[in-house]
Parts: C-alpha cells; structure tokens; sequence
C-alpha cells in the first residue's frame, strides 16, 4: 500500500478537496445540515477505503443517495432518530448485500450500458457545473441550469469567469512532466486562489466551514414506524450497491484493475452503518472524487483514507485557509473531469457497433442526464437483456429432415421425420419452435433431436409436455433424443408423468433402431 505513497497522497489531498464543497452541499441539500454531510464524508470515506474492495475508490455522500435522506427527514417530519435508524439499516443490509455475493451480479452489466451511464455523469457534471463556472448560483437538476441559461448569461461574473477559464487551462495544458510531479487539479487549484486572494476577487467561496469533531449516539428503532424505516432503507441500500458498483466498473475502466464487487459492498455497509452513529448523511462511491483520485495518482486504499484523513484536518486546522477556495475555481477542476469521465472508447466507434448496442447506450445516456441514474441502468439492463435474448432466440434453428420411410413388423413401413434443434431451447425460442412444430403434423412417427441443445429451461420443458400432449390426441408417436442432463433436468420437474411414457434415447440412430 505504500508503494505509491507520493500518488496516493495526491489523490487523497485533491479528492478531499473536491469533495468538501460537494459534502457540505450534499449536506444542506439533505436537510440535515452541512456538518452532516461532511461527517458522512469523512466516516463513510475512512471506513469504506479500509474496508471496501475497490482500492482507488473515493466514498462519499453522492446526489442519489442525498434524495432518498431528503425524503426521509420529509416523511419522519425532521425525525433526525427515524433517518438515522433508515441509515443504520441501510448499512446492514449493504453487508448482508455483500455476504450474500450480490454484487458479483453486476459485473454481468453490458458494456453499453456501462458507456451510456458514465458518459452521461460526465454530461451532468458539465451542465450542473456552467453556473459556478459563470460565477452564478447552482441549479440542482439538469434541465433546469439548461432552461434558464439565458438568465445565467446576463447574470454571470466575470471574475469568476477568469478564474473558472484558467483553472480548465491548466488542466489542459499542464505538461505532462509537471503534471508528473504535481496534479493539475491542486496546481491549478493553488494558482488560482492565491490569485483570487491577492487581487481580492469578489467571487463565492466554499465559505465557512464547521470545526468540530461529531459525537456518537445510538439509534433507537422505532417498531411504529418500521415499515416505512425498513422501506427507505431497502431503497438506500439497493441505491448505494448500484452506485457503488458502478463507481468501482469506471475506477476498473480506466486503472485496468478489478475490484472486489461483493468486499466493496461490506466495506460500504460498515462506513454507512458507522454514519448513522455521527448523524452524518450516507453514501457510496463517488464517481466523480474517485475519477478526481485516479487522475491525482490515487491508486490504492491509502488515498482514499489520505481523503478521509484530509477532511478531518480542514475541519480542524484548515477551515479559514479552505474557506477562500472560490467556487469557480471547483468548477474549472470539475468541468476537466467530467470531459475525462466521457466514455471516448464506446463515442469512436459508435457509427461503427452493432444497432442494438447503440440504442441501448443512448438510453441509457439520455436516461441518465435527464431522468435518474438508477432507473436508467436499470431500463438499461433490462433492454439489453431482451435484446440479448431476442438475438438468441433467433440464432436458434429447426433443421427438419425429409420423410423417411421405417418398416415395422407390426404396422409395415411408417412415415417417420427427425426435427434436430440446434442452438439454446429456453422462454425466448420455446414460442418460435412451437410454431414451428404445428407444420409437422402430417407425419406418423416423428423423432425429436435435442443433442444440440447447450441448455433447456422450465419454458422449454413445458413446450415439450404441450407438444406431447398435442402429438398423443394426433396418434402421432413420438420419442426423444437428449442429453443425460437434461434427462435428469426432465425427470425432475415431471411431477405430471407427461414423458413418463415417451422413449427417450442417447442417439438418433438408436432412435430409429
């Protein structure tokens, strides 16, 4: 862990930085005070860097998880006992997430809707960033900084323009030589506010910043109002996985690293449980302070505790110094990283990737900017899945072969046909070979060869019984070629002894004999 120590302490340094406007923010806008946010910062920070198995991650109160505590404090009607109980909880269910190997799920997530969710956060911290950046007040949603940009134009500042402007300069142009030896970030960073101090620039700061360490008190769970606790805190923990583990796939996308999806989540269970002592506001991985880390230098678990260690000596010592930080300045910084965090990789071959991947990316991306991050990996997930089994289903072939004639000593010769499936026989094909079977009904004995099937689920066995049920009322025979395991798989769930009578065989050749 010390191997990268000078990187490490960068990324730390830099991260805390950006993240003290955005915990105080995130604080304010929960409804619980800026301290809280800065606590939940530093707590969840600490413990989830310790503990967590993304090594560059950053933790922090995040934009999502800050509207669930919203909605919390409204619904208990400032009940702080109530919302730290959700928090409390929330953490619970976040290591029991983690216990159980949830979070190995989410690396089955499609590379589209990876591309769509990360260049749509780049998109939003862009937009949401104009308004300082032009040295007016921030606007929380998207499509309200776009609509009223025309107020924004005639209101901006051009003193913090200065500042904003240069601060994204340096951190284009920095040489890659210096950048080396500092971060652009905390270059650009020093240069500009000593800039704005000495020439008394009239621009919003951070401001004040509180400077005492929080105390630890127990929640006490109220059983009166444990459905809407257990509710809310169901939503938080399943909100903070998602934006967690999407956090820890961007940190991979760009360290080439791979995290521990199923250790992150207990360490983010540990840190959000331990939030709830300190009346602090939860969160997950921040995409942005993490992305802020790794650019830094930040690559292993120190930096993320150098953050959290940061935090604490602003509260401490530093609070004066980094209350003169302009807001603009943040702005500049923010804007680079949200150019960084735009997916270029997917954007250089868009034109060129398959159709269905590309519209499955869009949604997400325009999901993401103007709707909800969560429903849009969501809608995501579950349209590339359906494309996924679309594409399948379709791969799926009936090869029929032409009527042979069979002699039988009872009945003398028979007109027998084989139907070879080839490909996956699940609920996407089950409908398209049913349709498919209905037009070899003209036959007297009719061979069905399954051994090309790589798997067969219950929507397929079902189709099977329908068929044979279909086949029995036609006085059509017929019998079965399959896999040892799908017999067993059949056998199983036979519980209406429908293939209790039907011949089933290894070989289509045994079939025949």
């Amino acid at each position: 862990m010390l191997s990268n120590l000078k990187g490490d302490f960068f990324g730390g340094l830099t991260a805390a930085i950006i993240a003290l406007p955005l915990a105080l923010a995130f604080g304010v806008a929960s409804g619980a005070g800026a301290v809280a946010g800065l606590y939940g910062a530093i707590i969840l920070g600490f413990f989830a860097s310790l503990f967590g198995g993304t090594s560059s991650q950053i933790s922090g109160p995040t934009g999502p998880m800050t509207v669930v505590v919203a909605s919390a404090i409204v619904m208990f009607h400032n009940d702080i006992n109530a919302v730290m109980s959700v928090v409390l909880l929330s953490g619970i269910f976040q290591i029991l997430f983690g216990v159980l190997k949830i979070g190995k799920f989410v690396r089955y997530i499609p590379y589209p809707v990876i591309s769509g969710f990360m260049s749509g956060i780049g998109i939003i911290i862009i937009i949401l960033q104009i308004n300082p950046f032009l040295g007016v007040d921030s606007e929380s949603s998207v499509l309200k900084t776009i609509f009223e940009l025309p107020s924004t134009f005639t209101n901006l500042s051009f003193e913090s323009l200065i500042l904003s402007f240069f601060t994204l300069l340096i951190m284009l142009i920095t040489p890659k030589k210096v950048a080396k030896l500092v971060p652009p970030a905390l270059l650009a960073l020093t240069i500009m506010t000593i800039i704005s101090v000495f020439f008394s620039f009239d621009v919003k700061t951070i401001g004040e910043i509180p400077t005492s360490l929080p105390e630890f008190t127990m929640p006490v769970f109220e059983f009166s109002k444990s459905k809407d606790i257990i509710l809310l805190a169901i939503t938080l923990a399943l909100l903070g996985t998602i934006d967690t583990l999407l956090t820890s796939l961007v940190a991979d996308s760009i360290t080439k690293t791979k995290h521990s999806s199923n250790k992150e989540l207990i360490g983010q269970g540990i840190g959000n449980t331990l939030v709830a002592f300190v009346g602090g506001i939860p969160g997950a991985g921040a995409t942005m302070r993490t992305v802020v880390n790794v650019k830094s230098g930040g690559r292993t678990k120190l930096s993320g505790i150098i953050h959290a260690l940061v935090l604490v000596l602003i509260v401490l010592f530093l609070a004066p110094i980094a209350s003169q930080i302009p807001l603009a300045v943040l702005a500049g910084i923010l804007m680079k990283v949200g150019l960084d965090i735009l997916d270029y990789k997917f954007l250089k071959v868009a034109k060129y990737a398959p159709r269905n991947d590309l519209i499955v990316m869009v949604i997400v991306f325009l999901l993401t900017v103007f709707v909800d991050l969560i429903m849009a990996v969501g809608v995501g997930i579950t349209l590339a899945s359906l494309l996924i089994v679309y594409r399948i289903s379709k791969e799926a072939k009936l090869n029929i072969s032409l009527e042979k004639e069979v002699f039988s000593e009872e009945k003398g010769n028979e007109k027998v046909r084989v139907l070879d499936i080839n490909g996956a026989f699940f609920f996407g094909s089950a409908s398209f070979f049913e349709e498919e079977i209905n037009k070899l009904l003209d036959t007297e004995k009719l061979i069905i060869n399954c051994t090309n099937v790589p798997f067969m689920d219950i929507s397929a066995i079902f189709t099977l019984e329908e068929l044979i049920l279909k086949l029995k009322d036609l006085n059509i025979e017929i019998c079965l070629v399959l896999k040892q395991r799908h017999v067993d798989k059949i056998q199983t769930v036979d519980k209406r002894e429908i293939f209790k009578d039907i011949a089933i065989y290894k070989t289509v050749q045994e079939a025949f004999a």
